[in-house]
Protein backbone atom coordinates (compact mmCIF):
# COMPACT_ATOMS: atom_id res chain seq x y z
CA UNK A 1 0.00 0.00 0.00
CA UNK A 2 0.94 3.49 -0.50
CA UNK A 3 1.93 5.90 2.07
CA UNK A 4 -0.10 8.32 0.40
CA UNK A 5 -3.53 9.26 -1.44
CA UNK A 6 -4.71 11.83 -4.31
CA UNK A 7 -7.21 13.79 -2.64
CA UNK A 8 -8.99 17.46 -2.72
CA UNK A 9 -6.13 20.02 -1.07
CA UNK A 10 -7.22 21.89 1.77
CA UNK A 11 -3.85 24.20 0.86
CA UNK A 12 -5.46 24.47 -2.79
CA UNK A 13 -8.80 24.62 -2.34
CA UNK A 14 -9.16 24.22 -6.21
CA UNK A 15 -6.57 21.48 -6.88
CA UNK A 16 -5.75 18.06 -5.24
CA UNK A 17 -2.54 17.17 -2.98
CA UNK A 18 -1.28 13.67 -1.39
CA UNK A 19 -2.65 12.71 1.91
CA UNK A 20 -0.64 10.26 3.87
CA UNK A 21 -2.76 6.75 4.60
CA UNK A 22 -0.78 5.66 7.43
CA UNK A 23 1.63 7.20 10.25
CA UNK A 24 4.74 8.19 8.15
CA UNK A 25 8.04 8.02 10.30
CA UNK A 26 10.41 10.98 9.92
CA UNK A 27 13.00 10.43 7.60
CA UNK A 28 10.63 7.82 5.48
CA UNK A 29 10.99 8.52 1.26
CA UNK A 30 7.91 9.04 0.56
CA UNK A 31 7.57 9.51 -3.44
CA UNK A 32 10.05 9.58 -5.97
CA UNK A 33 9.74 13.38 -8.21
CA UNK A 34 9.85 11.94 -11.75
CA UNK A 35 9.88 13.21 -15.18
CA UNK A 36 11.96 14.12 -17.82
CA UNK A 37 15.26 15.06 -17.48
CA UNK A 38 16.04 18.04 -19.81
CA UNK A 39 19.13 20.93 -20.30
CA UNK A 40 19.14 24.10 -18.40
CA UNK A 41 19.53 25.30 -22.16
CA UNK A 42 15.96 23.28 -23.01
CA UNK A 43 14.76 25.15 -20.17
CA UNK A 44 15.58 28.63 -20.89
CA UNK A 45 14.30 28.22 -24.01
CA UNK A 46 10.77 26.79 -23.70
CA UNK A 47 8.00 28.40 -23.39
CA UNK A 48 6.02 26.38 -21.22
CA UNK A 49 8.54 27.57 -18.27
CA UNK A 50 7.05 30.90 -17.52
CA UNK A 51 6.56 31.90 -14.27
CA UNK A 52 2.41 33.12 -15.21
CA UNK A 53 1.54 28.92 -15.73
CA UNK A 54 2.60 26.10 -12.61
CA UNK A 55 6.04 25.18 -13.20
CA UNK A 56 6.70 21.50 -11.95
CA UNK A 57 11.10 22.03 -12.64
CA UNK A 58 13.80 20.87 -10.69
CA UNK A 59 17.25 22.57 -10.81
CA UNK A 60 19.66 19.16 -10.80
CA UNK A 61 23.05 20.44 -11.37
CA UNK A 62 24.40 23.42 -13.68
CA UNK A 63 23.47 21.51 -16.78
CA UNK A 64 20.29 19.62 -16.51
CA UNK A 65 16.73 19.96 -14.92
CA UNK A 66 14.20 18.00 -14.05
CA UNK A 67 11.28 18.49 -15.81
CA UNK A 68 7.83 17.19 -13.54
CA UNK A 69 5.33 18.31 -15.55
CA UNK A 70 4.18 14.31 -16.70
CA UNK A 71 0.65 13.07 -15.93
CA UNK A 72 2.57 9.73 -14.33
CA UNK A 73 4.70 12.12 -11.63
CA UNK A 74 2.36 12.11 -8.54
CA UNK A 75 5.15 13.76 -6.46
CA UNK A 76 3.88 17.22 -8.24
CA UNK A 77 0.65 17.24 -6.44
CA UNK A 78 2.23 18.00 -3.26
CA UNK A 79 1.62 21.68 -2.63
CA UNK A 80 3.58 24.43 -0.65
CA UNK A 81 3.56 24.81 3.00
CA UNK A 82 5.59 27.49 5.36
CA UNK A 83 5.35 24.52 7.98
CA UNK A 84 5.64 22.12 5.44
CA UNK A 85 6.57 18.43 6.58
CA UNK A 86 8.00 17.09 4.00
CA UNK A 87 11.02 17.96 1.89
CA UNK A 88 12.75 17.07 -1.36
CA UNK A 89 16.25 15.13 -1.46
CA UNK A 90 18.23 14.13 -4.43
CA UNK A 91 21.70 12.35 -5.66
CA UNK A 92 22.84 12.82 -9.18
CA UNK A 93 19.82 13.05 -11.68
CA UNK A 94 17.00 11.68 -8.84
CA UNK A 95 14.60 13.64 -6.71
CA UNK A 96 12.67 12.18 -3.88
CA UNK A 97 10.55 13.41 -1.17
CA UNK A 98 11.28 12.34 2.74
CA UNK A 99 8.99 13.30 5.60
CA UNK A 100 11.54 15.91 7.83
CA UNK A 101 9.00 15.40 10.66
CA UNK A 102 6.35 12.46 11.69
CA UNK A 103 2.97 12.96 9.23
CA UNK A 104 -0.08 11.82 10.76
CA UNK A 105 -2.52 9.72 8.61
CA UNK A 106 -4.43 11.75 7.02
CA UNK A 107 -2.15 15.05 6.87
CA UNK A 108 -1.63 16.49 3.60
CA UNK A 109 1.70 15.66 2.45
CA UNK A 110 3.47 19.49 2.17
CA UNK A 111 6.97 20.54 1.02
CA UNK A 112 8.65 24.24 1.05
CA UNK A 113 8.91 24.74 -2.52
CA UNK A 114 11.92 26.42 -1.70
CA UNK A 115 11.43 29.62 -3.99
CA UNK A 116 14.25 32.52 -3.39
CA UNK A 117 12.95 36.27 -3.06
CA UNK A 118 13.63 38.40 -5.73
CA UNK A 119 11.25 40.81 -7.79
CA UNK A 120 8.71 38.25 -8.91
CA UNK A 121 7.71 37.07 -5.62
CA UNK A 122 4.51 38.46 -5.28
CA UNK A 123 3.61 36.14 -8.35
CA UNK A 124 3.83 33.51 -6.17
CA UNK A 125 0.99 33.92 -3.31
CA UNK A 126 1.11 31.11 -0.59
CA UNK A 127 -2.02 29.93 0.68
CA UNK A 128 -0.95 27.62 3.46
CA UNK A 129 -2.67 29.36 6.25
CA UNK A 130 0.15 28.52 8.97
CA UNK A 131 1.45 30.75 11.45
CA UNK A 132 4.51 31.06 9.36
CA UNK A 133 3.14 32.19 6.10
CA UNK A 134 4.56 35.42 4.89
CA UNK A 135 1.85 35.90 2.51
CA UNK A 136 4.38 34.40 -0.50
CA UNK A 137 6.06 31.14 -1.41
CA UNK A 138 9.39 32.42 -0.65
CA UNK A 139 12.05 29.66 0.96
CA UNK A 140 12.38 30.02 4.93
CA UNK A 141 15.66 31.56 4.95
CA UNK A 142 14.58 34.71 2.83
CA UNK A 143 10.86 35.51 4.85
CA UNK A 144 12.09 37.94 7.04
CA UNK A 145 12.74 39.99 3.98
CA UNK A 146 8.74 40.21 3.40
CA UNK A 147 8.14 40.14 7.09
CA UNK A 148 10.69 41.73 9.69
CA UNK A 149 8.74 39.56 12.33
CA UNK A 150 10.91 36.49 10.56
CA UNK A 151 14.05 37.91 10.91
CA UNK A 152 13.93 38.02 14.84
CA UNK A 153 12.41 33.79 14.46
CA UNK A 154 15.86 33.72 12.48
CA UNK A 155 18.26 34.69 15.05
CA UNK A 156 16.63 32.94 18.01
CA UNK A 157 16.99 30.00 15.92
CA UNK A 158 20.76 29.82 15.51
Amino acid sequence: MKPYKIKKSNIDRNGRGLYATKNIKEGTKIIDYIGHVITRKQSDENPKFDNNKPIYLFNLNNRYDLDGDVSWNTARLINHSCNNNADYEGKGLKIWITAIKDIKKGEEITCDYGFGYDSDYKQFPCKCRSKNCCGYIVRTESRWRINKKFKKNLRINR
